[in-house]
C-alpha cells in the first residue's frame, strides 16, 4: 500500500458535503468526535475502532457508521494498513431526508451499529464517492447521495419511520421533465427540479420515475444526447457539443453516446445527413 495520505474535499452537492480519500498504514487516531455523522467504505485492509462503549473490526467491504458526536478512534487491524473513502453528512442533511421520509418531522438518525454488512448499500457509496471524483453533475449525485442516505436511515436508523405517501401532480413533473428538455445542458440540482414540482426531493425521485420510468438524472442525460445529435448533424465540433450540451468532457460524453447510441459521436456525424 502507498504511503500514508488522505485527500479532503467538499463536494458542491446538498449545500456542501465533506468527503475523504484516505490509506494509512501506521496512523492512530486519539479519541476524537465530528460534528457530522461518519459514513466509511473499508476499501482494502481492515481498520478498528472504538465506539459506543466497545472496539469494533470493520473489514473489506463494510461500512462504518458513527454518529454526531460520537466519540470514537481510528487504526489498522491489519498489518499492511486500511484504505477506504468516507463522507461525512452533518444533522441538518439528516434532518431534511427525516422531513421527506415522514411528516415534515425533523428526527435525526441514532445509528446502533458501529459496522455493517449491506452490498447493495456499500455498490452505492462505491457510486456516490466514484460519481463525485469524476464531478458528475448534482443532480445524479444528490440522486444517488439523497437515495443512499435515505437507505441508511431507514434501514439502520433508529429514529426514521416508513416512507410516507405522496402524490405528486403528474403536470407540475411534465413541467420539470419540459425543463430537463429545454435546460438540458444546465447543471441543475435535485431541489431544483423539486421546487419546480412543489415537492420534497425525495417523493420527486420517487414520483417522476414511477409516471415516466426513467430517473430524473437518466432523462437528463436523454435530454442532452438528444441535443448532442441536432449539434452534430449541424456540423459542430464533437467538443463543442459535449460542453454545449452539459457533459463534463468530451470523454464523458463519448461515452454515454456511445452506450446510447451503440456509435461514437465522430461515427454518426461522419454517417449523417442533415434533412
Amino acid at each position: 500500500m502507498a504511503k500514508e495520505q488522505a485527500k479532503y474535499h467538499y463536494a458542491d452537492v446538498l449545500n456542501g458535503l465533506e468527503v475523504v480519500d484516505a490509506q494509512y498504514e501506521r496512523q492512530t487516531f486519539s479519541k476524537h468526535v465530528h460534528e457530522g455523522y461518519t459514513i466509511g467504505l473499508i476499501e482494502q485492509g481492515a481498520q478498528r475502532f472504538y465506539r459506543s462503549g466497545a472496539n469494533h473490526v470493520a473489514a473489506e467491504n463494510s461500512i462504518i457508521l458513527v454518529n454526531a458526536d460520537d466519540v470514537h478512534t481510528g487504526e489498522t487491524a491489519t498489518a499492511g494498513g486500511w484504505k477506504y473513502k468516507a463522507l461525512y453528512p452533518t444533522v441538518e442533511h439528516f434532518n431534511q431526508i427525516s422531513k421527506d421520509l415522514v411528516n415534515n418531522q425533523s428526527l435525526t438518525p441514532y445509528f446502533k451499529d458501529s459496522v455493517i454488512e449491506d452490498a447493495r448499500i456499500a455498490a452505492q457509496l462505491r457510486c456516490v464517492f466514484e460519481q463525485i471524483e469524476n464531478g458528475a453533475s448534482k443532480l445524479h449525485i444528490e440522486t444517488l447521495l439523497f437515495s443512499t442516505l435515505a437507505q441508511l436511515a431507514s434501514g439502520y436508523g433508529r429514529h426514521v419511520e416508513a416512507v410516507k405517501a405522496a402524490s405528486v401532480d403528474v403536470q407540475k413533473l411534465k413541467l420539470a421533465r419540459e425543463f430537463l428538455d429545454e435546460y438540458s445542458q444546465v447543471n441543475v440540482s435535485l431541489e431544483q427540479l423539486a421546487n419546480v414540482v412543489g415537492c420534497s426531493k425525495f417523493h420527486f425521485v420517487r414520483q417522476f420515475s414511477q409516471v415516466f420510468g426513467i430517473t430524473p438524472h437518466a432523462y437528463q442525460i436523454q435530454a442532452r444526447l438528444i441535443k448532442a445529435k441536432k449539434m452534430l448533424r449541424a456540423g459542430a465540433s464533437i467538443l463543442d457539443t459535449a460542453i454545449g450540451c452539459g457533459f463534463h468532457d468530451q470523454s464523458h460524453f463519448n461515452r454515454h453516446f456511445k452506450k446510447a447510441l451503440g456509435t461514437t459521436p465522430k461515427q454518426f456525424q461522419l454517417t449523417s445527413v442533415v434533412a
